[in-house]
C-alpha cells in the first residue's frame, strides 16, 4: 500500500480510502459479518482511511462495531455533518455527538461538512455558531482535522476554500469529469492552498467499469498495459500528485483485492503519454454517447412517488451507449414491481422537485425522467405493469382468504 501526505497536515494516509456508504447487503440490510471481514482484511493490507457519514443509514454504527474489536487505533475515521439538517447550535451538537456514539469512539479524525456546495450554506452555518463549536471540539480532542465535501461549481468551491482554514476537502474527480464541478482547476487550487485533497467517484458510481461499447473495449485491448477499466480509471486519478486519497465504495471481495493491488504501485506521474492519450480517446467516445450525467450516488432518493431515479437514468444511458433493446426489458422487469414490490418507473414522477434540490450534480431530474419514460416505456409498458400488479393483488387476496 502506498501512502501520501494529506496537504499541510503532513498526515500519511493510504492512497486508497475505504468508502463505507455501500457496505454489502443481505435481505435489504447491511451484511455485518461480511462487512467486518472485508474491512478487517483491508486494514490488515494497509488501508487506514475509512469514510462514512451521519446520513449513510447504519454505516456509522456498523463501522463502529467493527473497529471496536481492537482496530480503532489502527485507522483514521472520517464522517460528515449534514448541514441541511442543521438549524441551531443544539442540532450541531446533537449530530456531532450522535456520530461519536454510533462510531463508539471519543474522537473523529477527519470531520467534513457534508455536501457544502455554496458559500451561502457555510455562512448560514457560521451564523448558527458552528465555527465556535468546531474549534471547541478540536481543542477538547474530539476531532482532529476539518474539511468539507463538495458538489457545486468551481467559483463556489474557491470561495469556500478561501473562507476558512480547512485542513482538507473531498471532491468528485475522474477522467470523464475532469472539468466538472471543482474539477482539475479546483484540485490544483486547493492543493496550492495547502489543503489535502480526497477524491470521490473515481469510477463514476461504477459507470466507468460497466460494459462499454465495442469501440471503447477496442481502445483498451490495443493498449500496451493490459489493465481492467477500473485500473485505468483509478490510475488516472492517482497520476495527479495533488490527490492524497481516492475513496472507493467497496463491497465486493474481488474489487477490494483489485483496488488494493493497484494502490500498491500507482505513483504520481506514472502514466505514459500513450496511456494518457488512450484515456482521452475513451473519454471522447463515452462523452459522445452519454445522455444523462448521473453518477448513481442516490442522494435524490427516496422519491415520494417511489421512482428509482438512479436506475432509470442508468438504464437510459446504457441503452444510449449500446443502442440495444436489452436495457428496456431490464427497465420494465425492475421497475414494474414484478417481485411484489412497488412500481418504480419514471412516469410515476409527480414533478414535486424534491430530488432536484438534493442532487449533487444539479440535474434537471424531472425533465430527464420524461425522456426516460418516452424512450423506455413503449405502448406495452403500462398494460404489463397493470397485469403484474393485478396478479399480485389477486395473490394477496387469496393469501388473506386462507
Amino acid at each position: 500500500m502506498l501512502y501520501r501526505p494529506l496537504g499541510k497536515t503532513g498526515d500519511l494516509i493510504s492512497i486508497l480510502g475505504y468508502g463505507c456508504m455501500r457496505f454489502p447487503q443481505r435481505e435489504k440490510k447491511i451484511d455485518e459479518e461480511r462487512a467486518a471481514r472485508q474491512v478487517i482484511s483491508a486494514i490488515e493490507q494497509g488501508v487506514n482511511y475509512f469514510d462514512t457519514a451521519y446520513t449513510y443509514g447504519y454505516s456509522e454504527e456498523v463501522l463502529g462495531k467493527i473497529l471496536a474489536g481492537g482496530y480503532r487505533d489502527k485507522v483514521l475515521v472520517a464522517t460528515k455533518m449534514p448541514l441541511v439538517l442543521v438549524n441551531s447550535l443544539k442540532s450541531i451538537d446533537h449530530i456531532f455527538h450522535t456520530s461519536l456514539q454510533r462510531l463508539q469512539t471519543d474522537h473523529i479524525d477527519y470531520y467534513l461538512m457534508h455536501a457544502l456546495n455554496s458559500l451561502a450554506g457555510w455562512q448560514r452555518a457560521k451564523q448558527l455558531g458552528i465555527e465556535g463549536f468546531l474549534d471547541q471540539a478540536k481543542q477538547a480532542g474530539k476531532l482532529r482535522r476539518l474539511g468539507f465535501s463538495f458538489h457545486g461549481d468551481l467559483e463556489q468551491f474557491k470561495a469556500i476554500v478561501d473562507d476558512y482554514p480547512w485542513d482538507f476537502c473531498l471532491i468528485q474527480y475522474n477522467y470523464l469529469d475532469e472539468y466538472y464541478q471543482a474539477g482539475k482547476d479546483g484540485l490544483e487550487y486547493a492543493a496550492a492552498k495547502g489543503l489535502g485533497v480526497l477524491v470521490m467517484e473515481p469510477l463514476r458510481g461504477g459507470y466507468l467499469v460497466g460494459k462499454m461499447p465495442a469501440s471503447v473495449q477496442d481502445l483498451w485491448a490495443q493498449a500496451e498495459e493490459q489493465w481492467t477499466p477500473a485500473e485505468w480509471a483509478l490510475r488516472w486519478v492517482w497520476n495527479h500528485p495533488e490527490v492524497a486519497v481516492v475513496l472507493s465504495g467497496m463491497n465486493d471481495e474481488a474489487h477490494i483485492a483489485e483496488n488494493i493491488r493497484i494502490a500498491g504501485t500507482a505513483l504520481p506521474h506514472s502514466l505514459s503519454a500513450d496511456a494518457l492519450q488512450r484515456i482521452a480517446a475513451v473519454k471522447a467516445v463515452i462523452a459522445g454517447l452519454q445522455q444523462i450525467n448521473c453518477t448513481g450516488c442516490g442522494y435524490c432518493l427516496p422519491c415520494p412517488a417511489g421512482v428509482n431515479i438512479p436506475f432509470c437514468f442508468s438504464s437510459y444511458n446504457t441503452r444510449a451507449l449500446f443502442q440495444e433493446h436489452g436495457p428496456a426489458a431490464n427497465y420494465l422487469a425492475y421497475t414494474c414491481g414484478i417481485d411484489g414490490g412497488k412500481p418504480a418507473y419514471a412516469s410515476l414522477c409527480r414533478e414535486c422537485g424534491q430530488c432536484e434540490s438534493r442532487c449533487p450534480q444539479h440535474l434537471p431530474i424531472r425533465r430527464h425522467l420524461q425522456e426516460v419514460a418516452h424512450d423506455l416505456q413503449g405502448w406495452y409498458f403500462k398494460p404489463v405493469v397493470n397485469l403484474v400488479q393485478g396478479i399480485h393483488k389477486i395473490r394477496r387476496m387469496l393469501k388473506r382468504g386462507q
